[in-house]
Order: C-alpha cells, then sequence, then structure tokens
C-alpha cells in the first residue's frame, strides 16, 4: 500500500492539483470579495481568475497520461458535466430570443463563474490524489477561513475594518459599501466577504473542518492547541455575524456530526459549546438575545414578508420559461425582485432543468462521502467523509435563506468541499480494491445468480420427478 494516500506521512510532492485549489483558496478567502482587477469588463476577482486558470490546467492535464490527474467517470464528476450542460442549455436558450444588453453582460459573466467553480470541482476530484494532499487543501480553507474570522473579530470587537487596507495593486472594490452593518443595535460583520449572511454561512462551513482536524491531531501526532484555536475564532465569526442563516446551518451541520460521532464526543462537544456560549454571554451581553429574536421574531420579520411577495412574481417567471429559465445571471438586484432563495433563484434564471442539475450536485457529494465513509477501514477517513457531509448541509441550508451563488466565497468553499467529496471517494475505492463486491450493481448480480440457481434447481427437480 502506498504511502501517499495516507495522512501523516512525511512525504515531498512537487507542486499539483491540491497546490492549485490551495492558490485558489487563499485567494478566494484572504482578498476582499468586492475586489476586482482593473480594465476588465467582466469584474472578474482574483479568485475567479485562479479558478480560470485551474480549469485550463485541468483541461490540459486530461489530454495526457503522465501528469497524475485521475480519468474515468464518478458520481461528482457526472453531477458537475450534468450541471455545465444544464447551464449552458439555459444560456443559449435565453440569449436565442432578445435579451436586453445589461442582461447579455450578465448572462456573459455567470457563464464565466460557473465554469471556474466546476473547475475547482473537478480538480479537487481529479487531481488531489490521496488523503495527505486532500487534508492540506482542506488545512488550507480552515486557515484562510480563520484568517477572515479574524477579520470580522477585529471588525466587531475593535471597529477596525482591515478590509480597507487588503486592496493589492491593480484591484479596485465594486462599491464603496463597508463590510459592516447593524442589526439588533450590534455590529454585523461580514469579514472579508461579501455580505454577513455569506459570512456566517462560510464560518458554519469550516467550523466541521476545524473540529475534525482538533479531534484527529492527537492521533496524528499534531498540535490540537492550534486547531482548537480556530475553532474558537471561527465560532466566533460566526455569532458576530448575526445571521439566521449561519445558526440554521451550524445546526443542520452538527445534527449530522452528532448522528455519526460516538457518544463521548457529542457528551464532550456540548460542554465545550455550553462553555463558549456562557464566554458569549459575559463577553458581549446582547449577542445571544439579538440571535434569539432572530427567530422569536420571524413573523413580523419585513424580510420574512418580502420573500412572501418575491415567490409570488417567481411563479409567474417560472411559468413563461419552466424547463431553461429566462437565463443565469440575468435576474439581479438592481432591475428585479430579491428573492432570498437560491432554489427559487435558479428555476427563474435556469428553469427546473437547471435548479434540478444545481440540487443534484448535492446529492453526487453526499453520496460520494456516504460511499467513501462505508469502504473506508481508516478512523481519520471515515470522519472526514462525515465532515464534509456535514460541512455542505450548510449551503444546503443557506440557499433556502439567501441567494448562495451571488457571492463568490461560499459559492467557491461550496465545490471545493463537492470535489473534496469525489476526491475521497478516488482514495477509499483505491485503498480497498476490492471494493466492487460491496458496491449496488454486485448486490444485484449477486441476487440475479442465486435467483438463476434456485430456478435451476427447481427445473431438475421437476425433470427428475416426471422420469420417476
Amino acid at each position: 500500500m502506498s504511502t501517499d494516500f495516507l495522512p501523516g506521512s512525511k512525504t515531498r510532492t512537487m507542486a499539483d492539483g491540491a497546490t492549485l485549489v490551495c492558490i485558489f483558496v487563499a485567494v478566494l478567502m484572504l482578498i476582499p470579495a468586492r475586489a476586482v482587477f482593473k480594465g476588465i469588463p467582466l469584474s472578474l476577482t482574483p479568485g475567479n481568475v485562479a479558478a480560470l486558470f485551474a480549469a485550463i490546467c485541468w483541461a490540459c492535464a486530461q489530454l495526457t497520461l503522465t501528469l497524475g490527474m485521475a480519468k474515468g467517470r464518478t458520481p461528482v464528476r457526472t453531477g458537475i458535466f450534468v450541471y455545465a450542460i444544464a447551464v449552458f442549455f439555459s444560456y443559449g436558450y435565453a440569449n436565442y430570443g432578445p435579451l436586453p444588453s445589461d442582461e447579455v453582460k450578465l448572462s456573459d459573466h455567470a457563464l464565466v463563474l460557473v465554469i471556474g467553480n466546476c473547475a475547482v470541482a473537478l480538480m479537487m476530484n481529479d487531481g488531489v490524489r490521496g488523503l495527505i494532499r486532500l487534508d492540506r487543501v482542506l488545512k488550507a480553507a480552515v486557515v484562510c477561513g480563520t484568517g477572515v474570522a479574524i477579520v470580522g473579530c477585529c471588525q466587531f470587537i475593535l471597529k477596525l475594518d482591515l478590509t480597507q487596507y487588503m486592496v493589492l495593486p491593480g484591484l479596485r472594490f465594486t462599491s464603496d459599501d463597508g463590510f459592516v452593518e447593524t442589526r439588533e443595535a450590534l455590529a454585523r460583520v461580514a469579514g472579508t466577504t461579501g455580505h454577513p449572511i455569506e459570512f456566517g454561512v462560510l464560518c458554519a462551513m469550516l467550523l466541521p473542518l476545524a473540529s475534525h482536524f482538533a479531534f484527529q491531531a492527537k492521533g496524528r501526532r499534531e498540535p490540537v492547541l492550534r486547531w482548537w484555536i480556530c475553532c474558537g475564532i471561527i465560532a466566533a465569526g460566526l455569532m458576530f455575524s448575526i445571521s439566521r442563516s449561519a445558526v440554521l446551518g451550524v445546526c443542520g451541520a452538527g445534527l449530522v456530526l452528532f448522528i455519526g460521532w460516538p457518544a463521548k464526543r457529542r457528551w464532550y462537544t456540548l460542554l465545550v459549546g455550553l462553555v463558549f456560549l456562557g464566554i458569549m454571554k459575559v463577553a458581549v451581553p446582547s449577542l445571544l438575545g439579538a440571535l434569539y429574536n432572530l427567530f422569536a421574531n420571524i413573523g413580523n420579520d419585513s424580510s420574512i414578508s418580502h420573500r412572501t411577495y418575491a415567490s409570488a412574481v417567481a411563479a409567474k417567471q417560472i411559468s413563461l420559461h419552466p424547463l431553461f429559465g429566462h437565463g443565469p445571471g440575468t435576474w439581479y438586484a438592481g432591475k428585479h425582485e430579491v428573492f432570498d432563495n437560491q432554489y427559487i433563484l435558479s428555476t427563474v434564471e435556469t428553469g427546473f432543468v437547471g435548479v434540478a442539475a444545481f440540487a443534484g450536485i448535492f446529492l453526487c457529494a453526499f453520496y460520494s462521502a456516504l460511499r467513501a465513509r462505508y469502504l473506508s477501514k481508516d478512523p481519520g477517513a471515515r470522519d472526514l467523509a462525515l465532515t464534509i457531509c456535514a460541512s455542505l448541509v450548510a449551503p444546503l441550508i443557506g440557499s433556502a435563506t439567501f441567494d448562495l451563488t451571488a457571492f463568490a466565497t461560499v459559492t467557491g468553499l461550496t465545490f471545493v468541499l463537492v470535489g473534496a467529496s469525489g476526491s475521497l471517494l478516488r482514495t477509499a475505492k483505491q485503498l480497498a480494491p476490492h471494493e466492487d463486491q460491496f458496491g449496488v450493481l454486485y448486490w444485484i448480480r449477486y441476487r440475479w445468480a442465486w435467483l438463476r440457481d434456485v430456478l435451476v434447481r427447481r427445473r431438475r427437480h421437476e425433470a427428475v420427478a416426471e422420469v420417476v
């Protein structure tokens, strides 16, 4: 068995797909989301450019057999291709008819973003080989996410917005709006992301990953304290976002983890969570009350009533273009109603075909992660598979409460985790070469062979009885 697939192995490797994804994650999170390149009409961020570069590298590597890029069909790869094809069909359908010039430009921009996000998922799925390299990418995501949370904590506690000092030469902000809002008389921060909701959901996605590395550090003989510090900072950032989507996302992720975790870890996590909430209560007395009011006063929330009105607008628009929609990226806030619901927005923009393909990405990722958990004998790999499922639950729930794909940071991390589930399944299959003995197709073949043998023996008995 090659040690390249096992965590804890100290082997020096050349730059590969994991290197490209690590660069993508770093520029995606650590450069403010509103910073785009000057002189480019499509308003591309450094993260978008890194994703498109990954697309070129993935396409070129697929043409060779010497660069270590995995080949062959996987559930994640199939789901990504189906999603991309559905968006392309919607794009062609929308541009076949008359479209205003502003919507044509936005449709072109949305198509470029879809290509970049799909390329990142494919690079993770095919180019990140083995648990060592997969851990490297996910650790980079946690570390960079901790940096985002530190910026958010500075915005909330010190009233210091570090993003104004984080714009590199050649970049510009797309708007002059700050990264700090107000809710319940408290600062509602966004870190380096585009909105506090995005910041909260991003922290909800990263918290399970940080806790995974914290629990696994002792068994791998790695420093434990650093990962618990990351957990605390990310959890604090989640609280400071004062976001209903973040609370729902972390609760959904926690439910998945509690189902798969052993009882001892559950009780330990509950104890640590209660202590953390106690510290938050002492440090910011009104914070927990503000989070509670998000749900207690949900009937009087203007955003909820607006969503009800917007749903009627969406239903009318969907009836006009039910299959392929109005066109990807063409339904935008400056001109149309804001739905604050990615599933409704996807149905309006890409039709029922597009929203089914979007949901199919999550289904393929969940299947791949759970399949890898079933095949793996390594406890660390099994826990990682469960963690990826938990992290993906946050954007799955968040898609029902805000427009997920309108925010680059959380969308990019979602596609990274989707690709991570495919990479983990590839590794699990390589470490379990006889995995097909436990697959669904094998079970069907086995049952059919058993039934055929039963029928053959019965016919033989009947033939013998007739002779006698």
